[in-house]
């Protein structure tokens, strides 16, 4: 075959809408899927997809070209999770149908963003974008707005934010407190923003959660009990940082100060959720038999990293009269040494452990030799 023309639905709208399963192979089975998904929503605008690229195809195979049209669809966890689908689906095809090269058919920038890996995989010619045509007056702007609001995909990018500022911002007039309101705004955007940032991970580690939950693993209550003192933490480092900002202003005691007494507050908190994490990922492959080292390992170095942050901060802390209300920089500089030390310790133990064969790989070579 010469020329693969693909349609992408990247959330799925005809599996959802329509309940027709990806991939659509060939013109008759796409027109009838576009048919189908028109008739549940005559607004979706991947019918418009499929048409064009019927369109395509017909063309080409007017000029004597070898081609074949393909739909691939996702899921509606855009992301990871559907560009793999729609990664596996195409692999399938072109095992099918070994095309020399493809055109790309889309409705907008978001199917776009497949095109890296169809073109990892096969040789695009051409990329067509299928954009419905609209009139120009007050009353259809108007529509294309209201209909954008409605997707939920639109909405939920605008509308959150904006709904979650003005809910701080009325709380904290509520108790009389208006500055407040700007720091918990920009606080609830920013994490918002990181979100939205890191969502692919977020959903790929709320799945493992899920998973964990549903299959009595030990992992799913360490990592809770890991996040819920993660929290605890934040807060109270925070709340030092906070009492020590509005004693004097940060001209008084500067940013370092500030953050070495945020870090010094923390970070065994912090070591102690890492360890709850570690803990349950420990539990589990014992259980499951598979060896412990790749997770006992990091144990040993979260408490090295722990003690070299806890000396660093506490002679950091010592250096700084306006933190402690002295000067004892001896004491200060001996803990630093001793953290060191027990650093360098841990960190040798984790090396040893790290070298040593685990018990699961004597058992097995036990069970071989016996076996001969």
């Amino acid at each position: 075959m010469q020329t693969l023309v693909i349609c992408i639905d990247r959330d799925n709208d005809l599996g959802d809408k329509a309940n027709v399963t990806a991939p659509l192979i060939g013109k008759e089975a796409n027109i009838e899927a576009a048919v189908k998904l028109a008739t549940a929503d005559p607004e979706d605008s991947d019918t418009n997809t499929i048409f064009g690229g019927v369109k395509i195809l017909d063309e080409l195979l007017a000029k004597g070209v070898d081609a074949e049209i393909v739909t691939f669809a996702g899921d509606k966890n855009i992301g990871i999770i559907s560009d793999q689908k729609i990664a596996n689906q195409l692999d399938m095809i072109l095992k099918k149908f070994p095309a020399e090269s493809a055109i790309f058919v889309s409705d907008g920038a978001e199917d776009e963003t497949l095109l890296p890996i169809v073109q990892s995989r096969i040789k695009i010619d051409s990329v067509k974008r299928v954009i419905v045509m609209q009139s120009a007056n007050l009353e259809s702007t108007y529509y294309i707005i209201k209909h954008a609001f409605n997707d939920p995909k639109i909405s939920q990018t605008f509308f959150v934010p904006l709904g979650l500022a003005s809910l701080i911002y009325a709380f904290f007039l509520l108790i009389d407190y208006a500055q407040g309101a700007i720091i918990g705004i920009l606080a609830a955007i920013g994490l918002y923003m990181l979100y939205r940032g890191f969502s692919d991970t977020v959903d790929l580690y709320w799945e493992k959660l899920k998973d964990s939950f549903y299959s009595g693993r030990l992992t799913f209550f360490t990592y809770a009990i890991a996040a819920f003192l993660v929290v605890i933490g934040t807060i109270l480092g925070l709340r030092d940082v906070w009492s020590l900002y509005t004693a004097e202003g940060i001209w008084y005691y500067g940013m370092i100060p500030l953050l070495t007494a945020f870090v010094h507050k923390t970070i065994w908190i912090y070591v102690l959720a890492l360890l709850f994490a570690d803990t349950g990922k420990i539990v589990d492959s014992k259980k499951r038999g598979e060896p412990i080292n790749r997770y006992l390992v990091p144990a040993f170095f979260i408490l090295s990293i722990g003690f070299l942050f806890w000396g660093a901060t506490s002679y950091l802390t010592s250096m700084s009269p306006v933190l402690t209300g002295s000067n004892d920089m001896v004491s200060g500089l001996q803990l630093f040494v001793y953290s060191i030390v027990f650093a360098i310790i841990l960190a040798l133990a984790g090396i040893r452990i790290s070298n040593n064969p685990g018990s699961n790989d004597r058992r097995k070579k036990g069970s071989k030799n016996a076996g001969k």
